[in-house]
């Protein structure tokens, strides 16, 4: 791990490197959902509780495995928050999420770790609820947005058909959105949002 990925492992440089993109980021969820419905949240890998103010009227429950990350979310949102391996974390099926995000987190994971953690997340989503992925996309063609994915801390950004083939395995694909996040009407970062039902 270089010098700047340790020093993003720190939720204050975190928070600063993700505040000028996190709402540009998140605008596809707002766009296609109704929050104020949302009665029971997953956040997964929720960094140090990037998206949490979004879901003040629901049960939240915010999952990752850095410990400081999760001790700055505490402090700061005074929500439910806990350091897990999500494959290993279990509900009762009377417990099961409405609503799964997994926001930014899987291009940092293996193609068999990402679909051991897809296929687990399956069985924590209830009947009626629905999963909601942002992704970053890995350009086809060069590109700044193709050159920023590779430079990336996480060493698995995909290409579009590769995203769309794994969610699609383990959801009931409803909507597969990509979009850009750009900055000075350049596109920085290529995105994708997924939102899929439990496939039973």
């Amino acid at each position: 791990m270089g010098l700047s990925e340790r020093i993003i492992e720190h939720e204050l440089p975190y928070r600063i490197w993700q505040a000028p993109f996190a709402e540009d980021k998140f605008s596809p969820v707002l766009a296609h959902n109704d929050l104020d419905r949302v009665r029971r949240v997953l956040d997964v890998g929720c960094g140090p509780g990037t998206n949490t103010h979004h879901f003040e009227g629901a049960d939240y429950l915010g999952l990752d495995c850095n410990r400081d990350y999760i001790e700055s979310a505490r402090r700061r949102h005074k929500r439910n928050f806990v350091v897990a391996d999500v494959t290993r974390y279990q509900v009762q099926e009377t417990e099961r999420f409405d609503f799964i995000l997994v926001n930014s987190f899987l291009h940092h994971i293996d193609n068999f770790n990402a679909e051991r953690i897809l296929a687990h997340l399956n069985g924590l989503l209830a009947d009626d609820g629905h999963v909601h992925i942002l992704e970053l996309v890995l350009p086809v063609e060069r590109s700044a947005a193709r050159f920023l994915a590779r430079m990336d801390r996480g060493e698995f950004p995909r290409p579009l058909e590769e995203w769309r083939a794994m969610f699609s395995r383990h959801f009931k694909p409803l909507l597969l959105e990509p979009y850009p996040l750009k900055a000075l009407g350049t596109t920085l970062w290529n995105m994708v949002y997924f939102k899929g039902r439990k496939k039973l």
